[in-house]
């Protein structure tokens, strides 16, 4: 997963946490003299399951993810010579019914990144800030974003640099007011937040180490809150609303597509449905007998 694959800690930790929830299905449900040999492992036992994951109210997406982990481990060992015959090829994966991403306004996007220095002038606050505008400004992922060190901001030219999912490397232009709040934060407040340990991680805690993805998760539901936005905005609601905002003012699909670090553009394109609504909107609104 790691050499191979390029996969993120997180996705390594998904699968391992799946493969664990696999057996302990097994322990549980069969004789436990099937961990003996991995070849023991038959279609009707990974059949039994998928069935146990549906009756665990599990959202699909999540399933989905169980029963590609299960897939991929045993096309592992079916690779490597472990075992003849994969029995999770006759598997289907269940289907997924494709929901759209949560969004805010532009204004209300605008009322979230400006919170921090509105309600305080402590040095976390520009931190805070600073990671709000950026986010908002190159929709990179929550753990993207935490990643960052000093040397992937480029400030005269308003770049960010950033390692993807599958680590690949993309380079991300952000605007002339994220590109403020960064300066700020770096000439005034990281430095007081750094420790001799602190390397060269971009956004710092309160003890100098690099900032969690959980703690920026809990800071943007905080100042969502303080902004007068519902409880569940997440740093993906920052990201959604990026891309749903550029289709809006015209970019192409493609171009959001290389912004975002999508592999496929199918993935984009459902922020296509957003903008049509965004487009039914503006028609109601302005067609004289729309308004009618």
């Amino acid at each position: 997963m790691l050499v191979e694959r390029g996969a993120s800690q997180n996705t390594i930790t998904s699968y391992k946490t799946d493969l664990k929830q696999f057996c302990t299905y097994i322990e549980q449900s069969h004789n436990s003299d099937l961990f003996t040999d991995i070849k023991n492992i038959t279609v009707e036992i990974i059949s039994g399951f998928l069935v146990n994951l549906r009756s665990l109210s599990l959202k699909s997406s999540t399933r989905s993810r169980k029963v590609a982990t299960v897939r991929s481990f045993f096309t592992f060992l079916h690779m490597e010579g472990e075992i003849s015959r994969n029995p999770s090829l006759d598997i289907p994966m269940p289907k997924l019914g494709r929901s759209l991403p949560k969004t805010i306004s532009p204004e209300q996007a605008r009322n979230l990144v400006t919170t921090p220095l509105r309600a305080s002038s402590s040095n976390t606050a520009i931190r805070d800030e600073s990671m709000l505008q950026l986010s908002y400004a190159s929709g990179l992922r929550a753990n993207e974003l935490v990643s960052l060190d000093t040397n992937s901001i480029d400030l005269q030219y308003k770049t960010v640099r950033c390692m993807g999912k599958g680590r690949k490397e993309r380079i991300v232009p952000f605007h002339l007011q994220a590109a403020n709040s960064l300066e700020l934060y770096i000439e005034k407040a990281r430095p007081t937040l750094s420790s001799k340990n602190t390397g060269k991680a971009l956004f710092l805690n309160t003890r100098g180490d690099r900032i969690t993805r959980q703690a920026f998760w809990e800071l943007i539901r905080k100042y969502g809150k303080m902004s007068g936005l519902s409880d569940d905005i997440s740093p993906h609601t920052l990201r959604h609303s990026f891309a749903t905002h550029l289709l809006q003012g015209g970019a192409p699909l493609r171009h959001v597509q290389e912004l975002l670090g999508h592999a496929n553009i199918s993935t984009t394109q459902i922020y296509t449905h957003l903008s049509t609504e965004f487009i039914r909107e503006e028609y109601e609104s302005t067609h004289p007998h729309a308004r009618i």
